[in-house]
């Protein structure tokens, strides 16, 4: 015997249930990984404490988020995900202690909460909600995640030439390479001076110098980072004035970002006009969606209008590719 219930109502209280127990979910990973945090810092300072030193709280914990992950939803992540690493890089280049298994869990809620809301706003049916519901959380924060990454790297290139210079002044004044560096993360801002301590701390630990490095410029991805491990390498090899190669880089990073600005300047119109007519359709659907949802339906119901939308949406990413590949310069 049935309850009496209509299919909207249904699928809303299934929806639900499946939020609660998504959440619920997220809650035991967090106060799981809240736990194994306070554990590891322990370890971390006894540790600190019988080496002579105390490491940062940051170092700390980027190096519990990379070491190890003791929630059971990141094991999981981690093992049925594709390209995981490709992922964990990513989200290593954000600087925060963020892991495959938050990220997921996010993806997720955000997919849920995204269905059931186009569900109870929007006419377009329960598949269409779905789907919508699935891109919007798997596209979102992988966006986020990108921007975010970009932003801390963008950064990173603009401080860069000035911890160059420091690391110039240190030689010239008769430091090593190393204990240049070492000074230079404690004077320049981050996320220079977080990269350049966490170098510190591998060196303390035994790690060879130049290794640290590739594995600072693989999280960051930068090519001035590696024109800098390049110019050391070279001159471990060969000899020569390191402070004047490396004065001399500084003075190339400057100009470089100097006409990476230039050339962002001369294609704002393109990007502008890119952004105006990419995003247009989105909007256009978005209010129709609202006040008009009927016309949109013989666009998903219909094989003929599926064709048509398949078309529009091809013609308008190659439009926004090709758009985008104008106004980009490569320097």
């Amino acid at each position: 015997m049935g309850l009496g219930l209509d299919p909207l109502t249904t699928i809303t209280i299934i929806c639900a249930i499946g939020a609660a127990l998504t959440y619920g979910l997220i809650a035991f990973a967090v106060s799981e990984s809240a736990a194994a945090r306070r554990f590891d810092r322990r370890i971390t300072a006894m540790r600190d404490r019988a080496e002579g030193g105390l490491a940062s709280e940051e170092a700390a914990t980027r190096s519990l988020s990379r070491q190890r992950s003791v929630s059971k939803i990141d094991r999981i992540a981690r093992n049925w995900l594709p390209r995981r690493d490709l992922l964990a890089a990513r989200l290593e280049r954000t600087g925060r202690a963020i892991t495959i298994g938050q990220y997921v869990m996010a993806c997720g809620g955000l997919a849920l909460l995204s269905a059931v809301g186009l569900l109870m706003t929007t006419r377009i049916g329960l598949m269409p909600s779905l789907l919508l519901g699935l891109l919007i959380g798997t596209a979102l924060p992988h966006l986020v995640i990108g921007r975010m990454g970009k932003r801390r790297t963008k950064a990173f290139i603009a401080l860069f030439p000035d911890a160059i210079d420091l690391v110039v002044r240190a030689l010239r004044s008769g430091l090593p390479v190393s204990e240049a560096i070492v000074g230079a993360g404690h004077e320049v801002a981050d996320p220079v001076g977080a990269e350049l301590r966490l170098i510190e701390n591998g060196m303390r630990l035994g790690r060879d110098l130049e290794t640290l490095l590739w594995d600072t410029a693989k999280r960051f991805d930068a090519p001035e980072f590696r024109f800098f491990i390049i110019a050391l390498s070279v001159q471990r090899e060969t000899g020569g004035n390191l402070a004047e190669t490396l004065a001399n880089l500084s003075d190339v990073l400057r100009r470089r970002r100097q006409m990476q600005a230039k050339a962002r300047a001369m294609s704002s119109e393109t990007r502008a006009t890119t952004m105006i007519l990419g995003g247009l359709p989105i909007v256009v659907i978005g209010v129709m969606s609202v006040t008009s949802p009927h016309y949109l339906v013989p666009l998903i119901d219909d094989v003929r209008g599926l064709m048509l939308d398949g078309i529009a949406v091809t013609m308008l990413v190659t439009g926004v590719a090709i758009m985008t590949k104008m106004a980009k310069f490569e320097i």
